[in-house]
Parts: C-alpha cells; sequence; structure tokens
C-alpha cells in the first residue's frame, strides 16, 4: 500500500499530521507493507529566502491578519501540539522560503532518508527556531542525514530536484489539493487535514481490506462456532 503525502515544511499543522498519522501507522498490523511517500507543497512560494520579522509579523502584515488573532492561532496549535509530543515555538520560528528545504527532501529520498529528513526539519523549524532557507543550516542537516556532502552542495550550485518539487506542486493542483497536510492512499483515498488518529487507523484498515480482500476456501458448511453456539 502506497501512501503520498503533500506537506509543506512551514506548515505547523502538518507536523502534528505527521505525528498523528504516525500514532494510527505504528499500531497498524501491515505497517511493514506500506511505502511512504512525503511530496512537496508550498503554502506561500513568495516568501523570500529571507524575511526580516517575526512569524506573526509575516502573518499580520503580508497576510494582512489580525495580529490578537494569529496570537490566538499560535496557542490553539501549539496546545494541540503538544498534546502529540511537539513543543512549538512559535516566537522563534524563522520566516523563510522552503523551496530549497523541499529539495533537500528529495536528495534524502534518493538515499532512504526521506523521513528522517522531513522530521528534522519541522522540528527544526518550530522547535528550534533554524532557518529553514540558510544554506548553512541546511549543509550542517545534510550532513547529519549522513549524506553526500557533494550532493548537498549542488543544491546550492544547481537546481537539481527543482523540477521534482514543482512536479509535486504541479500534481497537488491536479488532484484538488487546497491545503495541507493531505494524505493520499492508493490514489483512491484522500484526506485532508491533520485528522485524528482514529481517522487515520480507519483509512488504513478500509484501504488494506479493499486491496486485499479476504478469499474463502474450504466447504462453507464446516462445524463452527457463532453467537447462538456450536454446531454439534
Amino acid at each position: 500500500m502506497k501512501i503520498e503525502i503533500w506537506s509543506d515544511v512551514a506548515c505547523p499543522w502538518c507536523y502534528i499530521g505527521k505525528r498523528r498519522f504516525e500514532t494510527a501507522l505504528a499500531a497498524f498490523p501491515h505497517r511493514d507493507s506500506v511505502d511512504i511517500q512525503w511530496r512537496s507543497y508550498q503554502l506561500d512560494p513568495s516568501i523570500p529566502e529571507h524575511y526580516d520579522g517575526t512569524e506573526l509579523d509575516y502573518l499580520s502584515k503580508r497576510k494582512g491578519m489580525n495580529r490578537a488573532q494569529v496570537s490566538q492561532m499560535f496557542d490553539h496549535v501549539a496546545a494541540q501540539g503538544k498534546g502529540e509530543g511537539l513543543n512549538y515555538r512559535f516566537d522563534n520560528v524563522v520566516v523563510a522560503n522552503s523551496f530549497t528545504a523541499h529539495r533537500l527532501i528529495h536528495l534524502a529520498a534518493a538515499h532512504g532518508k526521506q523521513d528522517k529528513a522531513k522530521e528534522l526539519l519541522l522540528s527544526g523549524h518550530f522547535e528550534h527556531g533554524k532557518d529553514i532557507g540558510s544554506q548553512e543550516y541546511l549543509s550542517e542537516l545534510g550532513q547529519e542525514l549522513g549524506l553526500p556532502e557533494a550532493e548537498v552542495a549542488e543544491l546550492f550550485s544547481t537546481d537539481k530536484y527543482a523540477d521534482d518539487v514543482r512536479g509535486d506542486i504541479a500534481e497537488a493542483r491536479m488532484l484538488g489539493v487546497t491545503g495541507v497536510p493531505f494524505f493520499v492512499i492508493d490514489r483512491k483515498y484522500g484526506l485532508s487535514g491533520a485528522q485524528p488518529s482514529e481517522v487515520f487507523t480507519q483509512a488504513l484498515t478500509q484501504a488494506w481490506q479493499e486491496a486485499n480482500p479476504l478469499v474463502a476456501v474450504g466447504t462453507a458448511d464446516a462445524e463452527a462456532c457463532g453467537p447462538d453456539g456450536c454446531a454439534i
């Protein structure tokens, strides 16, 4: 079973959704047969590589949102994140363009380390105040992931994996994705948002049962027990 997850490194609900999905997946009996692919998405491609201001400034000034409402939103998201073991610190978030970070995730995928890259980037951005648009930070992250130094450096001297990022975003538009996180199971089921773990469990179970229907063998009249007792 293949699960594609469209997500942005700069999306707080994407981190919460990741945790809730992981909780459901950990309890899923067929989890070893699930192939997960992280797909790129940008909530705001227009963000400069470095924005001189806080997350509160960015949302209130560039997005025209009320500062009090933004603060309330931060508190709500932080509370939801805490329930999943995440320590959001919106006062320390560095506003930056996530495009190169997505390219790093694609590079990590080529080396079988996509999920770890996604996790480190989300944690760095929302919990540790790291600049996801910084060449220095992304290079350090590449080293932590054990990626070839030359291939990480290539991200900053070429446009390698840029088409992959754009392709993911274009595909999301074709699928009708208007917000993230967005989970697609076997290209048959779509789940939008940071759903409760129970919803992910239900979707995983239903998708697995449809893809792997139980085939009855033997005779239908063999002795068995049921709610009304056992056959004699």
